[in-house]
Parts: C-alpha cells; structure tokens; sequence
C-alpha cells in the first residue's frame, strides 16, 4: 500500500493531463473500494447527456470509455439530488432506474466534481453488479480523489484562460483597430523578415506605400465619422487586390503600407512591383464611400517599389519616394485636365 501511495503521490504531482492524472487514481480507488468498475464523467447539463471519460474494470461489470447516457436518468444525478453518495442496494433505492438495471448494478458510490462556482461537471464513480459494502476509508478515498480531479481541471481551466489571454493581447498588439489590418509594428516585423530571407538567398521583396488624397478634408467637411468609414473602405479596397501572402497594414493616419516577397530576377520583382501599383490604384479609382455619408471618391496615391540589401528604413524611404512621386503625377494631371498651367 505504501509503494502505491508513493507512486499515486508521483503521479498526481507529475500529471500534465487529465487522462495522466486519472488513470491511476482510478487504479487506486478500485484497490480502496474493492469494486469492479470505477469511472470518470463528465456532465453536458444543456445538451442532458453525461459521458465516461475514463474507466477501469476489472469484473463482469463492464462501463466502456466514451459511453453516453442520458443525464435525467443516471445514478449520479439521484446521488446529487438526494444527497445519498452509497449504495449496497440500488435495486431497493432506486427500482426504477433503467440505466441501472441494463448494466446491472448493485453496489454504487459517486462523488460529484464541481467547477469553483459551485457547478457540478462530472462524478468520480465506483460500482458493481455485487452488493458488497465499502469502509469510511474508501468514502474518504472517494471524496478526496473527486476534489484532485477538480483541482486539475480548474488549473486546466485557467490556463486555457491565460493563453487565450495572452493570443487576444498578441494579436491587440499587432492589430490596427479601426481597419482589423497589422499595425505599424507588424508591418515592420514582416519587412525585416522578409528582407532578411532576401539578404540570404537574393530576391527581392515588394514594398509599397499608400497615401489617402484629401482625408483632411474628408474629416473637416463629413467628420471623424466618415473619415473613420473611408479609411475602412479603402483597407478593404486595398486588401481585395493583393494575394494570400501579402501584407496590407495600415502604419497610422491615412498611410497605409504593403510588403511581399518578391522573385529573383530584378526584371521580374520591377514588373511585380508595377503589376501590384496598378491593382491596387484601379481598385480605387471609381469608387466612393457607402452608406450615410456623401464623401468624396476614395482617391489613393500608391508607390511601389522592388528593393533587397537595404534596411528597413531604406525600404520604406524608397517606397515613399516613389508615393509621393505617383502623387505628384496625379496632382499635374489632374491640373492638365482642368486645363490650367503644370507647376514643376
């Protein structure tokens, strides 16, 4: 018994999963009760269905790993509600159970596994089809094996908790929160990485910057509203054009930013670049915003280029040069249309 209670206290303290944790606890509890079958549950009250989990036995009474029984009907919820953890006579207490009676049992014990809200969520059980009494050790075994379990599955609980914490706070961190586009942060986390791959292997990497033409005056005339609502617009615009691998971020403002990875060949990340620069200025060119708001058509200034063995810095200044070029070019061609003189 004492080399048992050893092994049982390594277990437990090792335990790095529920099964890991249960398995020789039920192995335990069997010894300590003397009973045929001992099994883990767990209760899903809104679908009325509990499951066995993990089972051991060792007699005629056989309770399969992954059976599913309706809740209403189950010794463990007369156990609960009645306040009656033993049993040596099921068939006197409970002559009506028919889960009972299609498995036979005599003898039955449960301790009920409660969340830290008082919740109950599963039984620790232990029965057999013989009638045969068990001593207050076995009950304290019972009891005390029932609360481990629950300890386990609240840490559990928690850390499920913390991580999926800590993958919101991740995500917060690399997320502009009006557009759903990668920030700044993000962006600059992919170009670097981009371009240090480049730097291994010599291809290029396309970067671009795009400038919203006229937001100023789209948040003086419309409001904070609107503006909000076209830099939307234009993040979805932006988006729909590039590829699964590309990375549309927005930097802050109405500055938006795009790096991929490019090709080998310097011809061929030029003519990406320009492919990319084309795509993304006919997806605006038309369109205005929806909805309650009149604002002017969405207008982008988009410069791309094709760039590798430079810093970030350098990539972002030479995508920029080419933006403001591109605007530039709009801005005198717009002049030419209505037919006014070309300023340098």
């Amino acid at each position: 018994m004492e080399s048992m209670l050893e092994r049982l206290s390594e277990s437990v303290a090792s335990a790095e999963s529920l099964e890991q944790l249960t398995r020789p606890l039920l192995e335990m509890l069997q010894i300590v009760t003397g009973l045929e079958s001992v099994y883990l549950t767990s209760i899903d009250e809104a679908a009325g269905i509990q499951f066995v989990d993990f089972a051991r036995n060792t007699g005629e009474l056989q309770i399969p790993e992954g059976l599913e029984v309706p809740w209403a009907d189950t010794l463990c919820k007369r156990c609960i509600e009645e306040g009656c953890r033993f049993t040596a006579s099921v068939s006197t207490l409970w002559p009506d159970s028919d889960a009972a009676k299609a498995l036979g049992i005599e003898t039955y014990a449960s301790a009920p596994i409660c969340a830290s809200n008082g919740l109950v969520i599963g039984t620790l059980c232990a029965a057999s089809k013989q009638s045969q009494m068990i001593g207050p050790r076995a009950r304290s075994a019972l009891n005390l094996f029932s609360r481990i379990i629950a300890q386990h599955l609240e840490r559990e609980r928690l850390l499920k908790e913390l991580r999926q914490s800590n993958e919101y706070l991740a995500k917060s961190a690399l997320t502009d929160p009006l557009t759903g586009l990668p920030n700044r942060r993000a962006f600059l986390d992919e170009l670097n990485r981009l371009l240090a791959r480049a730097a291994r292997d010599g291809a290029y990497v396309i970067v671009g910057m795009i400038d919203l033409d006229g937001f100023k005056k789209i948040n003086d005339q419309y409001g904070h509203a609107a503006g909000d609502s076209h830099l939307t617009a234009c993040a979805h615009l932006v988006r729909s054009v590039t590829r699964e691998g590309d990375m549309v971020a927005r930097l802050g403002g109405d500055e938006f930013a795009f790096v991929s990875p490019g090709p080998l060949d310097a011809a061929q990340a030029n003519r990406s670049a320009d492919d990319i620069r084309t795509r993304i200025a006919a997806a605006a060119d038309g369109a205005s915003l929806s909805g309650r708001y009149s604002a002017d058509p969405i207008s982008l200034s988009v410069g791309v280029v094709a760039v590798h063995f430079v810093s970030a810095d350098q990539a972002i200044a030479l995508a920029d040069a080419a933006m403001y070029e591109n605007k530039r070019d709009r801005q005198r061609a717009r002049t030419r249309d209505n037919g006014q003189p070309t300023s340098a």
